[in-house]
Parts: structure tokens; sequence; C-alpha cells
């Protein structure tokens, strides 16, 4: 199983919110800026993913479902929890998804900020799925006078977005940094779903899917979770004028105003 999931409880509403955060943050720095738009209605758990925040020393490990089941199911008892909501942001999608999966009919709401994990692109699993592949990604996160050279083409030839750069320059900028994200891809590679299947399974315990997405999002464009939107009813689809780092922000404003 995997060690006990380290986790920051925010606000005081009756109602329970479980949260994930995205790549190389934590769950203290992804949500305690929505804390005063959600605390009457939500206690949120923030918690900390597999080597980030307070769990960044986990054992590096891939992450499978059951285990993640287990640590859930264990979370769940251990603070007499009966009914909740969940959300996760970018990569907190996958655990936000894989606790969709494990639990439907304890979830009342789920709200997909930016998910990842609804489509894979073909780059993630070249670099976490075959082994030769994964080694050149292990190689070039240790070497980043190769990587970022390379980034910097891949802008000019029109490949990468500037923002799309900046961004990868900013998360990779320390070679902590770089272990995190590279720990993280590998790690959480088994975090793959059957999309109709679980849209299916929330519709029959009558679990409400919101889908957020940013209309100047470059990490994770609209088109990357268009899967899942096509599955849901227009209303729980939402494209926010905003890009990746600011869209917890705004989804928060926008969930606030279903308890109007």
């Amino acid at each position: 199983m995997i060690s006990p999931l380290p986790y920051t409880k925010l606000g005081s509403g009756p109602n329970i919110l479980l949260a994930f955060h995205g790549i190389g943050q934590d769950g203290i720095a992804c949500f305690s800026a929505v804390e005063n738009s959600l605390d009457k209605h939500y206690t949120l758990y923030t918690f900390d993913l597999p080597f980030h925040g307070q769990h960044r020393d986990a054992p590096f490990e891939v992450i499978l479902k059951a285990e993640w089941k287990q640590s859930i199911q264990h979370f769940l008892k251990e603070n007499n929890i009966t009914r909740f909501d969940i959300t996760g942001f970018s990569i907190g999608g996958r655990f936000a998804l894989a606790t969709l999966e494990a639990f439907p009919e304890f979830i009342d709401n789920a709200f997909l900020i930016a998910p990842d994990g609804v489509s894979e692109h073909p780059m993630y699993a070249l670099a976490t799925r075959i082994p030769p592949a994964r080694w050149i990604y292990g190689w070039l996160m240790r070497h980043p006078g190769v990587f970022f050279p390379g980034v910097r083409i891949a802008q000019t030839l029109k490949l990468a977005s500037k923002s799309l750069v900046r961004f990868t320059q900013q998360v990779l900028n320390t070679p902590e940094k770089r272990q995190t994200i590279y720990r993280s891809w590998v790690a959480f590679r088994d975090l793959r779903f059957d999309i109709p299947a679980i849209v299916k399974a929330a519709n029959a315990n009558q679990v409400t899917i919101y889908l957020f997405a940013g209309i100047y999002d470059t990490l994770l464009k609209p088109e990357a979770v268009r899967k899942l939107a096509e599955l849901l009813p227009e209303k729980q689809y939402i494209e926010l004028k905003s890009g990746h780092t600011r869209l917890v922000e705004h989804a928060a404003a926008w969930i606030c105003t279903l308890f109007k």
C-alpha cells in the first residue's frame, strides 16, 4: 500500500472536498488561494501527492490503482467520511479520476480542472512506457545543458509556444524540480482510464462531473479533454478565459455559483 497520504485541512464547511494538486506543487500551494471562496460550503482536504510537499520523500515506485484505492479507503475510514466531492488539477486529475473510478458510490460531484489522464500525449507514452526512451528522458533531466537548448529549438520551429517554453523553464529550473517531474511522470504512468466507462459509472451513481478547461492554456489545451467533454451535458463542460496557472482560482469562482 502507498504510505499514508499527507494532507492539509482547509476551511470548515459542512461538505467534504478531496483536492489533488498539479505537478510541482503541493496541496497548500494549489488550493490555499481558493479557501476563502469555498470554505463556507466545503472542508477541503488538500493532499500532497507522491514526490511533492510533505510527501517528497515517498519511495520511488509505480503507483497502482489498487494501492491508491487502499490509501483512500484508509483515509476515509480514519476521518469518518462517507460522502464527499473531489477535485483534481493538471496531473492531480489522474488521482481524481482514480478516486472517482474506485468510489463512485460515495461521490456527489467531481470537479476536473484541466485534468491530466483524459487523453495521453504520445511523448508521455514514449518517455514513460518504453525502457530505452525512459532512460533517455531521465538522462535529459540530469543534463539540462542539453535539454533546454532543445526546448528553445522547438520554439524556433514553432513546435512549442512561447508560454509553454516559459512554463517548462520555470518548472524545470532546479535539479530538485527536474527530479520531481521525472519521478512523477514515470511513477504515475499506470493511472490510465477508460473514460466512457468512468462516465457510465458516474451516471449510474448520480455523480455530476464538471470539466474545466482554459481557453489560453497552452500546457493542457481544451482539445486534450475533448474525449470527456463530448460525453458530458453541455452545461457541465466549462471553458474559462484563463491560462494554466490561474485556472484553479477561476474554476473555484465558477464552482461558488453552484451554491448561491
